[in-house]
């Protein structure tokens, strides 16, 4: 049997970063710091959805804790003369004091823009999210967003799932539309993967995205 591996920890180490990176951190507060960093995540993934966010990084020393949020729309989160930006640190401090995690004495959040959101995963999972909540027939949807991805000249292939009850219907049921080439197996190879829950009346529609932008080499 095959088995199925996500293509962001296939490819840790080789090609992609960790999302949590620590600085001189010691065995004792591991369990605290993990526990906070998933907690903070989750709490940002509900808040900012909608805010075409495309990840969450953490990078965190023994006093400090930077929160890179990348963007597609860095206005939106920044707000005028940047007032959105302090109201959201200080609603993660607030929400770490409410889950009684360690206050970290120096927070910063630095909100980065996302140059093409559309050969994004994460990103595109979300529009197609936004297509489906919008009610609009979920081929279309599909078809459109592919088309849209495959416009990049970075892009070379693209697969999108869909899963559960698409149009309404009362049996789920999954749909895939591909183009171009994506190859899971290689390590070399730059595949973009994200998941996303449309929220319907009638439940959650599931969306998985892989995009690949062609392979690495080290110079």
């Amino acid at each position: 049997m095959s088995h199925v591996v996500h293509p962001y920890s296939h490819r840790l180490g080789i090609l992609k970063d960790w999302k949590s990176r620590w600085f001189g951190v010691g065995v004792k507060k591991y369990k605290e710091f993990l526990r906070c960093d998933i907690l903070i995540r989750e709490f940002l993934q509900k808040k900012l959805r909608g805010f075409y966010v495309s990840s969450i990084e953490m990078e965190r020393g023994e006093k400090t804790l930077r929160i890179i949020i990348k963007t597609s729309r860095p206005g939106m989160i920044i707000g005028k003369g940047g007032d959105g930006a302090i109201r959201l640190r200080a609603q993660i401090l607030k929400e770490i004091s409410r889950l009684k995690l360690a206050l970290p004495p120096d927070l910063k959040v630095d909100i980065e823009e996302v140059r093409s959101p559309e050969s994004n995963a994460a990103i595109v999972a979300y529009m197609i999210a936004e297509g489906l909540e919008k009610r609009m027939p979920f081929r279309r949807v599909m078809k459109q967003m592919i088309e849209k991805v495959m416009a990049n000249r970075d892009v070379l292939g693209v697969k999108i799932y869909l899963g559960g009850r698409l149009g309404g219907a009362d049996m789920a049921r999954s749909e895939e539309l591909k183009k171009g080439r994506v190859p899971l197996q290689t390590f070399r190879s730059d595949v973009d993967f994200a998941r996303e829950k449309a929220h319907m009346s009638y439940g959650d529609i599931g969306i998985k995205v892989w995009i690949y932008k062609g392979e690495i080499f080290n110079k």
